[in-house]
C-alpha cells in the first residue's frame, strides 16, 4: 500500500505563509518564493505538492491562480484548493494541470453538488478536506477558511462521500494546525476504522519524523508536511527516508 509524503505550500498575496489554527491575524511568512520552494521541494524528490490558495478559501474565488500554474509547470504533481466553489473552479485548476482539485467549504455545504463532480470528474481527481474542530462529542466541520460553522459533522459527512465513490479525504484537526504538537493520531485512528475506503491524508501538526510514523500505523495513506519543513525541524529527504 503506497504511502504519499506530501509537502504543503499555503499561498497569501502570492506569498508562502502559514496560519496558527487557521487564524489568519497570526500569520508566519517565509522568504522563500512559492516556485523556488517548489522547485526545492521536487529536486528533493517529492512527487506531490499540496498548494493552498488561502485568499481565495476566505474570498471564495481563486485568487493565486497564476502561482499555482507557475508551480505545475515545474512537473510536480499538484493538488490545490482554496475558493473552490463552482464547476467553472475545478475546470480552471485542471486547465493549468492541477492533478487534484481540493474542495472544502463546497464540500461541506452542497454535497450533492460536489457528489456529481466525483462522478463528472473522477473520484481520483478530487480530494475533500473535511477539517475539523473538536467540541464535546462532536466533530465539527468550519468552512470559508476555518471562520464559519457548519450544521454537518466529521462523523456524518465522511461516510455519506465515501458510499458515493469519493476516494481521497484529507483531514486537519485545526487546533494543531501549525501548532507543532504532533499529528491527532487518534482522530486518524477514528477515521480509518469508519471509513477505510477512504485514502486519507493526515494534516496538521506534525513536529517529527515519529508523527510520521505513528500516521502511517494509525491507517493515513498520506501526510501533509507544512511548517516543520519550513523551519527545518526536519528535512524532506528524511521524511521520504520513512
Amino acid at each position: 500500500m503506497s504511502f504519499d509524503i506530501i509537502p504543503a505550500i499555503d499561498l497569501r498575496e502570492g506569498r508562502v505563509v502559514r496560519l496558527r489554527q487557521g487564524d489568519y491575524a497570526q500569520q508566519t511568512t517565509y522568504t522563500p518564493d512559492p516556485r523556488e520552494l517548489a522547485l526545492r521541494y521536487l529536486h528533493a524528490g517529492a512527487h506531490w505538492l499540496h498548494v493552498v490558495d488561502l485568499d481565495g478559501a476566505r474570498s471564495g474565488s481563486l485568487e493565486n491562480l497564476a502561482v499555482i500554474k507557475a508551480i505545475v509547470d515545474h512537473g510536480i504533481d499538484v493538488q490545490a484548493g482554496g475558493g473552490v466553489r463552482g464547476e467553472a473552479d475545478l475546470r480552471r485548476l485542471f486547465d493549468v494541470g492541477v492533478r487534484r482539485v481540493v474542495l472544502g467549504s463546497v464540500a461541506i455545504r452542497d454535497r450533492e453538488t460536489v457528489a456529481g463532480w466525483l462522478d463528472m470528474f473522477g473520484s481520483d481527481r478530487i480530494t475533500l478536506a473535511l477539517d475539523t474542530r473538536r467540541v464535546g462529542n462532536d466533530w465539527l466541520l468550519p468552512s470559508a477558511g476555518w471562520t464559519e460553522v457548519e450544521a454537518a459533522t466529521l462523523d456524518e459527512l465522511a461516510p455519506w462521500y465515501a458510499a458515493r465513490g469519493a476516494k481521497h479525504l484529507l483531514c486537519t484537526d485545526i487546533e494543531r494546525d501549525g501548532m507543532l504538537s504532533g499529528f491527532n493520531i487518534e482522530l486518524y485512528r477514528h477515521l480509518t476504522d469508519r471509513v477505510p475506503e477512504l485514502a486519507l491524508q493526515a494534516s496538521g501538526g506534525v513536529r517529527s519524523l515519529a508523527d510520521i510514523h505513528a500516521a502511517r500505523e494509525a491507517g493515513a495513506r498520506a501526510v501533509i508536511l507544512g511548517r516543520a519543513l519550513l523551519e527545518g525541524l526536519f528535512t524532506l529527504e528524511d521524511a521520504l527516508a520513512c
